[in-house]
């Protein structure tokens, strides 16, 4: 596969980790995509499927989907070739581009034009579809998201409240960000559902997931028990219980498909964090 990946000029740097075109054949016809994953796909190809959660089924999306943050596995089926442009936000980056909460899209895939309408979503696709090559793609797409860049309340308060809770992969006590923040965990909680879709406790617990997982190596022999309690959690049952919501997968079997990617596509641009499904 191709992939060809920037970060956006200021301001959009404060929002997005990157932009990124994507066109091949995918690795494995369906991936898993464990959280935490804000995405807006503008779809240029055939026509993909996505499952926004165990307890939903397979929907198909055209012009491409947006996704705020999860807080379960998401599966993406693709078409034998793939091509789309896109966005990795930050997880409150999505809420300046959005005509509703963050919270109203939690774990619901939504189109892209549900978000900005089906003639500008037309627009934009015809020119991406033919503009010389990636990196004109990827201007086009920054150029579009500066266009629409809306002033949000209150993000400046959960951005900086989110950075914290990253730096610290999720281990730090909600109720000390309020406190020193000088607002209400009510007041608190509600922001970030508006603007990052779920509370702050539940991004600290999928840091706190994310931070544990990625740190793994799977070449080497795991003590699951050791790795439970290194992260914090209350037991080793509690830690696999995260494990199947967050990844779809027991951790024994997560690194046997873990090693199965990295063994049948060594090097691969999507070798880092999405799965075959199972």
């Amino acid at each position: 596969m191709e992939y060809v990946s920037r970060v956006p000029r200021p301001p959009l740097d404060g929002l997005i980790d990157d932009l990124y075109y994507l066109e091949g054949a995918p690795p494995y016809a369906r991936l898993m995509l464990p959280p935490p994953g804000v995405l807006l796909i503008v779809n240029l190809g055939a026509p993909f499927r996505v499952r926004g959660g165990a307890d939903t089924g397979m929907a198909e999306f055209a012009d491409g989907c947006v996704v705020t943050m999860p807080t379960r596995v998401w599966e993406f089926g693709y078409p034998a070739w793939t091509r789309s442009v896109g966005v990795h936000f930050k997880p409150w980056g999505l809420a300046p581009f959005l005509p509703m909460p963050a919270a109203e899209l939690s774990d619901r895939p939504v189109t892209v034009e549900q978000i900005w309408g089906r003639p500008a979503t037309e627009a934009l696709r015809d020119r991406l579809a033919t503009a010389p090559g990636p990196r004109e793609m990827l201007t086009l797409l920054e150029a579009e998201l500066i266009r629409r860049l809306c002033e949000t309340p209150g993000l400046g308060l959960v951005r900086h409240l989110s950075s914290v809770i990253a730096a610290t992969g999720g281990a730090v006590a909600i109720g000390d960000l309020s406190v020193a923040a000088g607002v209400s965990s009510t007041h608190l909680a509600q922001r970030f559902k508006e603007l990052v879709g779920v509370t702050p406790k539940r991004l600290a617990r999928t840091h706190r997931f994310a931070t544990t997982v990625l740190a793994l190596d799977p070449s080497r022999p795991i003590d699951w028990g050791d790795v439970a309690g290194a992260a914090g959690y209350f037991d080793q049952a509690h830690f696999g219980h995260e494990f199947r919501a967050f990844t779809g997968l027991t951790p024994t079997r997560y690194l046997e498909v873990r090693r199965r990617f990295l063994r049948e596509h060594p090097g691969h641009v999507l070798d880092n964090w999405p799965l075959p499904a199972d």
